[in-house]
């Protein structure tokens, strides 16, 4: 049984930065991509960076391109997302997602993840 839980969620001010760490037990690492989603207020659960397990070539939504990195520690069975210069339209809950064997060759979608961690929030104000 696999397992993923997301910290490092805060209130932060516009400008700041935040680290989000995933740690994962079972065999979640033997999946092929890995990556971060959120859901603001009133809105979908949305892609925004993911990894290849076995590459690590990663993808992003635009609305973070430059500004969030998706990293992975295999070893530690943990995945992480680096977030600068947070904007208040950053406001979210996180959650870290997991896949099956397929190989994604873009963003991951909602419907292409078969495990979630819990979420952690992040609030960002101006």
């Amino acid at each position: 049984q696999m397992r993923m839980v997301e910290t490092g969620g805060d209130s932060v001010q516009a400008g700041g930065s935040l680290r989000l760490t995933c740690r994962t037990s079972g065999e979640t690492f033997m999946y092929r991509s890995m990556g971060w989603f959120r859901q603001g207020p009133g809105k979908g659960r949305d892609g925004i960076a993911s990894i290849n397990t076995d590459t690590a070539i990663t993808y992003y939504d635009d609305s973070v391109k430059g500004r969030f990195t998706i990293s992975q520690d295999k070893a530690k069975k943990t995945l992480y997302l680096q977030m600068n210069d947070l904007k208040p339209e950053d406001n979210a809950m996180y959650f870290c997602a997991a896949t099956g064997f397929q190989d994604f060759s873009r963003l991951l979608q909602e419907s292409d993840v078969i495990a979630w961690g819990q979420g952690t929030q992040v609030t960002v104000s101006t």
